[in-house]
């Protein structure tokens, strides 16, 4: 497997995420070097950089590891999004381009058509398209940069089940892109807000907090510790 250096960082990444590498798993640069057909400079890049996202951190006498969120730092995340959502789409209705507003709606066109398919894998990854569309329309680079790293780290810690009721959840995401073209700040918030909130409750976590050991460690899963 060989891949440009660039693109080291995110097909670490990904592999954490898709659970290539367990939690708590050691990451030696020179075994990754050689799965990823590169040197082990831009993989050294990496692991800072995944450190400071938090899906890395650095042991004492043991090197860079898989990081080992507790329950309670998987639930931050949620809740976190639930506030960082709306604060996006807000930003949208004030600043999207037509550009943003012909990709969402056509977003919701498939989603809705899916939905009433009975297609949840294609709705999955067009609610993704969905929101990281509405978070790139806000005309803010750091919080689009948030969102989507809290996308990455509710995905690699939780598992969504099927919505109940998938066509209602697409009437939403409609609602809100109506909003967001008519620049309604206020009621794009608040449908962003309402919506989130609904879909918190098809998250389930991805480890067993019963088997959970117990760690000291004090720094979040979001924010970047010390090196040693």
């Amino acid at each position: 497997m060989r891949i440009p250096a660039h693109s080291v960082c995110t097909a670490i990444r990904d592999d954490i995420v898709a659970g290539v590498y367990e939690r708590g798993s050691r990451l030696t640069e020179e075994v990754l070097a050689r799965r990823y057909g590169v040197s082990r400079v831009p993989v050294r890049e990496a692991l800072r950089t995944l450190e400071a996202e938090g899906f890395v951190v650095t042991r004492r006498h043991a090197g860079a590891c898989v990081a080992e969120p507790t329950e309670q730092e998987a639930a931050d995340l949620l809740e976190m999004r639930t506030l960082l959502e709306p604060l996006g789409a807000a930003r949208a209705a004030q600043r999207r381009t037509e550009a943003h507003l012909k990709v969402l709606r056509g977003l919701v066109r498939l989603g809705q058509e899916r939905a009433r398919r009975g297609s949840n894998e294609d709705l999955r990854s067009l609610g993704g398209w969905f929101h990281e569309t509405l978070a790139q329309a806000s005309g803010s680079t750091s919080l689009t940069s948030m969102l989507t790293q809290l996308r990455h780290k509710i995905a690699w810690m939780y598992t969504v089940e099927a919505p109940v009721g998938p066509v209602e959840s697409w009437t939403e995401h409609g609602a809100i892109v109506d909003a967001v073209a008519r620049g309604d700040a206020e009621r794009a918030r608040a449908l962003t807000a309402l919506h989130a909130e609904r879909a918190t409750g098809a998250h389930r976590l991805r480890f067993s907090p019963a088997t959970e050991r117990v760690r000291t460690s004090q720094h979040a899963v979001n924010m970047p510790g010390p090196r040693h």
